[in-house]
Order: C-alpha cells, then structure tokens, then sequence
C-alpha cells in the first residue's frame, strides 16, 4: 500500500483521489510517519432491486384470507 505524508495528500488531494478510483490500489496518510487514515476505493455499486415483488415466492397463504376471522355475531357494531 502505498503511504503518502499528510502535508502531500492536502497539496494533492485531488489528483490522489483520482488515482485511488482510477487504479482501485488504497493510500495510507500518515502524520510524523504514524498512519491516520486511509483512502480506499468505493464498493462496487449495485442496482437497487425494486421493491414491488421482492417477496415473491417466500410466502404461503394458508387458508381463507377473505372473510372474518371471527363470527358476525360476534361483533358489537352489528348488534341490535
């Protein structure tokens, strides 16, 4: 890895940055020759997977899904 003075990243910053990405090879900065920090490139970007279908197949549904769960008798509302 390649180790860059901290006074030489700040003059060149830019064109540092460029490299990292352009060469995919991280830098280390150091200060007084104790590292600091490190510029690693970016994770490959990956394309967001829609949303609508996403759990397709990872489900079952197990009986009536449509009518009450309990008996119409049951509820307050419908009593007279």
């Amino acid at each position: 890895m390649q180790e860059v003075a901290i006074s030489e990243f700040k003059a060149k910053c830019l064109a540092m940055l460029e490299q990292v990405r352009r060469t995919k090879k991280p830098i280390r900065i150091t200060r007084f020759g104790e590292p600091v920090a490190e510029v690693i490139p970016p994770a490959p970007v990956t394309a967001e997977a829609d949303w609508l279908g996403s759990m397709a197949d990872r489900m079952e549904i197990v009986g009536d899904i449509v009518s009450p769960v309990i008996e119409e008798t049951d509820w307050e509302a419908l009593r007279d």
